[in-house]
């Protein structure tokens, strides 16, 4: 409503006055715990005794009751890793492990290289490559296992003083590289190639010709590289240091067994390696810049090579270090190899092939060795154009040729006694 206020004029004000109100609520919320009570007295004297309800006992009352009414305890269980089971055949105990068991940790740095040289343990995977290694005299260490089916089928006098623990198939797969686990992994000590026992079969059959690996990086290449110098009957195989692990998974899974047919010597440095050489063996290169890059001195086109143009691009590194030198100052440190193709003679006399990784091909020192033994290249004609033959297909076929050879004039030898 309007109102006129002292002659001024009209002024508005409202009809309700508006008036703000604070409501505090002072409750204050209190988590209490709450019990039944055992016993009420009501005023009048009078007493009621609550009874508790079905399954419940006052704390008072029980402990009050008589042992013999007392819940019987629980024998304690023992878990299965802790109670050990006989595998009543042989005499043999046998862990059951449970998740969680301590003594499975180890396979997850079993598979590591630091591990593996600072142990001293290598693992194995597959019944035939345990029982390979147990036949060469391998030391195994731990069995884990799915059934016990998979370690009957081993030696039983070689499991003695071994730990055998049984574990999941789910576990396996877990460790497992392959696609289709086996079932049994080992443990074993490192294989000393002193200490061990090779088939018969494969003494009867070996070889004047040994295999050095310079700087092989690739696990799949070094394994089918061991392989087929156990197949072609090398009488030994030495690693250079920069060399992938012999004994890597990998390696073993492309090698096939051949750790245990064939001597296989690690981590040598060139100047240890002459050493484990057989007196007055001479020593070969497969180096694939032979015949090319003498054409590329003489500016002359060759007609086959194995060319890599890594390789030529280091030599000539080499040739302009070479050209830097002061008049008299010394240049042995590059020794120069005649090339010889692969299919001519070269086993006349104890032979051991050098064959270099793909990135980087053959070293300085291998060449250097090869020229203090009176060696040659070893050249393997292909089409030009290809860069260069693969690792381990270069080294089969090398040392496939030099069985031939061996083979032909053992046979040569033989015809002249008979005729004499």
């Amino acid at each position: 409503m309007a109102a006129r206020v002292n002659g001024l004029g009209w002024a508005t004000r409202p009809l309700l006055r508006v008036v703000q109100t604070w409501c505090l609520d002072g409750r204050r919320w209190v988590r209490a715990l709450r019990r039944n009570p055992v016993r009420v007295v009501f005023p009048s004297g009078q007493v009621v005794e609550r009874k508790p309800g079905p399954g419940k006992q006052p704390r008072r009352a029980a402990a009050e009751a008589s042992p013999s009414e007392q819940r019987p305890k629980q024998p304690l269980q023992v878990s299965p890793s802790q109670t050990p089971c006989t595998w009543e055949e042989s005499g043999l105990r046998y862990d059951k492990a449970l998740p969680g068991d301590r003594r499975l940790s180890v396979m997850t740095i079993v598979k590591s290289r630091p591990f593996r040289e600072k142990q001293g343990k290598i693992l194995l995977e597959g019944r035939r490559l345990i029982a390979d290694a147990l036949k060469a005299g391998a030391v195994p260490k731990v069995f884990f296992f799915s059934r016990l089916e998979y370690i009957k089928e081993l030696p039983i006098d070689k499991l003695k003083g071994v730990s055998l623990i049984k574990v999941k198939f789910e576990d396996i797969k877990d460790w497992s590289d392959l696609v289709t686990p086996q079932g049994i992994m080992g443990i074993f000590a490192r294989p000393d190639h002193v200490k061990m026992t090779y088939p018969e079969t494969q003494l009867r059959h070996l070889l004047p010709l040994l295999l050095i690996c310079d700087n092989l990086r690739d696990p799949g290449n070094l394994g089918t590289i061991l392989r087929s110098a156990a197949g072609a009957g090398c009488s030994k195989v030495l690693l250079t240091k920069g060399c992938v692990d012999a004994w890597e998974p990998k390696v073993l899974r492309a090698a096939m067994g051949a750790h245990f047919q064939v001597p296989i010597v690690n981590n040598l440095d060139w100047e240890t390696l002459p050493n484990y050489l057989p007196t007055n063996t001479r020593v070969y290169v497969a180096d694939n810049c032979g015949l090319y890059a003498q054409a590329q001195r003489s500016d002359k086109a060759s007609d086959h090579g194995w060319v890599c143009e890594r390789r030529l691009s280091k030599l000539h590194k080499y040739e302009e270090e070479d050209d830097d030198l002061e008049p008299g100052a010394s240049r042995a440190w590059l020794p120069e190899l005649e090339v010889q193709s692969y299919d001519l003679d070269w086993t006349e006399a104890p032979a051991a092939v050098v064959i270099g990784g793909e990135t980087h091909g053959v070293s300085l020192e291998s060449l250097q060795l090869a020229e203090s033994t009176g060696g040659k290249r070893l050249l393997i004609p292909v089409v030009p154009g290809v860069d260069s033959l693969n690792s381990a297909m270069a080294a089969s076929i090398l040392l496939f040729e030099g069985k031939r050879q061996l083979r032909v004039r053992a046979e040569h030898s033989s015809r002249d006694r008979s005729y004499h």
